[in-house]
């Protein structure tokens, strides 16, 4: 039978940085996978380290880029590996590889220790950053974090579906006459796509009484019609010492997104908990 073509995935727009990058650089993993690292400012404040969503780039943190810089801030982003200008590699995905992706980063830019803003699975990478590397990470602005798979509602989408379409397509033996560079998306893009999703079918895994290990300032943020189950938020701020919870009205998952003043603005009050 001939693989249904996977639809491609157009996400709403969103605004970029206006800055340009002071630094852009390749970093390569031991297991192949070449991450896109940018620096933006080069002022002498306090680094921040910037962590987006499953299927994005580090770009949909555009305002909070500006802001911090305008402020006197270092950011340092990065395309989590397989997005963005980043690749894949070969190492098997789970969010502890994201995490160390994301020091290895700031080793790469000479950064010790920086504050954390996350956003959906950038929010996931900052909590195991801050529990298990609690000597390089200042504070974490969490934004739409999850503890279990079930901890994103089921809204109809069938990912399991998708997974084995996109696997589907990228495993074809495609007839002489067709060239697989041409397609959209090509047989490496479906694949690798498959493997982003197949993390958030698979994972994570964190034990919320783990996150008291956490020892610095930490917000925890979802919108009022979030993706993210209600109780597995609360379970996150309240294992947390000290840890505040925000409640966004009217906003639904992709907070980046749609109000990025409030994001920059809870990741300031954040940070003035840290100094």
């Amino acid at each position: 039978m001939t693989p249904t073509p996977p639809q491609p995935h157009f996400p709403s727009p969103y605004a970029r940085p206006t800055v340009a990058p002071t630094r852009a650089l390749a970093v390569r993993r031991p297991d192949g996978a070449r991450l896109a690292v940018f620096a933006y400012g080069d002022a002498d404040g306090a680094p921040v380290l910037l962590a987006h969503g499953n299927g994005e780039e580090h770009g949909i943190f555009g305002p909070t880029v500006d802001a911090l810089v305008e402020r006197g801030f270092r950011v340092v982003a990065l395309d989590s590996r397989g997005q963005g200008k980043s690749t894949l590699g070969s190492a098997r995905l789970t969010y502890e590889l994201l995490a160390d992706d994301a020091l290895s980063a700031l080793d790469a830019l000479g950064v010790r220790a920086a504050h954390v803003l996350g956003f959906s699975d950038g929010a996931i990478e900052a909590l195991l950053m801050a529990r298990d590397h609690a000597e390089r990470v200042l504070s974490v602005t969490a934004l739409g974090a999850n503890l279990t798979p079930e901890g994103v509602i089921d809204d109809g989408w069938d990912l399991a579906g998708t997974i084995a379409q996109l696997r589907a397509w990228a495993a074809r033996d495609w007839p002489g006459g067709v060239d697989p560079s041409l397609l959209t998306p090509t047989p490496a893009e479906a694949a690798a796509t498959a493997d982003l999703l197949q993390l958030m079918l698979d994972e994570p895994h964190i034990d919320a009484a783990s996150l008291a290990a956490i020892g610095c300032p930490v917000t925890v943020v979802a919108g009022e019609f979030d993706v993210i189950r209600d109780d597995e938020t609360v379970a996150i701020a309240r294992a947390i010492p000290g840890a505040r919870l925000i409640v966004v009205p009217g906003q639904g998952h992709s907070l980046p997104k749609h109000v990025p003043d409030l994001v920059t603005s809870l990741l300031l009050d954040t940070i003035d908990c840290a100094e």
